[in-house]
């Protein structure tokens, strides 16, 4: 059980990004839609839950040490190569929506230019990549329990502060999806084409299939309690959050001020975190760390980031978001195959044990 309970917190981690405590992706595929938004979180839970499952399952199985191993199994040799490539663009697109979001952080908390925050968190993600300071990386991933504590307690806050009337609350205008169950299946989808990689990885870390699944089951359901609670601060004050980037930021503020600048520094925590990971796996996947160039290529890789940010921090989650969710449609569909395949082998075999 220990060792599920550990699969089941790295799964938690890997999800929760600044992009989810921000509240803006939270916002823009669940809470826009009103309280029908709550049936998209249960859809969204089912959906982590089974997918965590799959993913842990078969690297446990395959004895993962990358995520190639699982997509080429799962997908085959040419579909695998085009969800391979998939997956590392992707990852570059999380780049830019993280520079941006620290530009906006900077923008609504501190009434710097949005240029400052991006300009800032794109410097420190270059130069420690250049100079592999990764004892940082790991000091600035610690901080995911608080970032979690913190996002929890503010939207429990703004719950039960808030006189919420009945009539609808939905903001259709938000909406990266046109139904709240799109909206559920894109987010699930995305966020599962993302973490694919790290998770066939964590699942590689066990022998025990069942204690791979048990870890990706408790993680989807975690990841699920906290979307829940999220949405539901959110949904209280949806007129309030409506017209920021960063809405749980907006909702520690009307608490505390300095409750809004702790919410701030953690936010850009994780962000650097997530920009660090990100880049520098989508940079190994196109060039290998020993080339003598590397680091040029680094460098290179940042500044389009850099650039692709200033296309804003929500409109990059409103387009990057769903379109990566369509295409992780494909990994989903390969994982239902591989899940039908795997029960008919498995019912063929105990036919013919029985048969004996």
């Amino acid at each position: 059980m220990k060792n599920s309970i550990r699969i089941a917190g790295a799964y938690v981690g890997l999800i929760v990004g600044a992009g989810f405590a921000s509240g803006q992706e939270i916002l823009q595929f669940f809470t826009s839609f009103g309280w029908a938004g709550t049936f998209g979180v249960a859809l969204a839970t089912a959906l982590f839950a089974w997918l965590g499952m799959q993913i842990t399952r078969w690297g446990c199985r395959l004895q993962a040490a990358s995520h190639k191993e699982v997509i080429y199994f799962l997908c085959g040799r040419y579909l695998g190569r085009v969800v391979d490539w998939i997956v590392t663009f992707f990852l570059f697109g999380v780049t830019a929506v993280m520079i941006a979001g620290a530009g906006s952080i900077f923008a609504q908390q501190f009434g710097f230019p949005i240029v400052v925050g991006s300009s800032l968190i794109a410097l420190l993600t270059l130069l420690t990549l250049l100079l592999d300071v990764q004892r940082i990386v790991t000091v600035i991933g610690s901080i995911t329990p608080f970032l979690v504590g913190m996002a929890l307690l503010i939207a429990l806050y703004s719950w039960i502060t808030a006189d919420v009337a009945g009539e609808s609350l939905a903001k259709p205008e938000l909406s990266a999806a046109s139904h709240w169950s799109l909206g559920a299946l894109l987010y699930g989808s995305y966020n599962i084409a993302a973490g694919v990689a790290m998770l066939a990885v964590i699942g590689g870390t066990v022998r025990n299939v069942k204690t791979a699944e048990r870890g990706g089951l408790l993680g989807g359901l975690g990841l699920g309690l906290l979307i829940l609670l999220i949405h539901l601060g959110m949904l209280s004050q949806i007129d309030q959050v409506a017209a920021v980037d960063m809405p749980t930021l907006f909702l520690a503020d009307r608490i505390a001020p300095w409750l809004a600048m702790l919410m701030a520094v953690i936010l850009l925590g994780m962000i650097f975190n997530t920009a660090v990971g990100m880049l520098y796996a989508f940079s190994t996947r196109l060039v290998p760390p020993n080339h003598p160039h590397f680091k040029g290529y680094i460098i290179l890789f940042t500044v389009a980031a850099f650039v692709a940010s200033f296309v804003g921090f929500t409109r990059l989650v409103g387009t990057v978001y769903p379109v990566m969710g369509y295409l992780g449609f494909i990994l989903i569909g390969s994982l239902v195959l591989q899940w039908f395949r795997s029960r008919f082998t498995s019912a063929k075999e105990e036919s013919i044990e029985l048969s004996r």
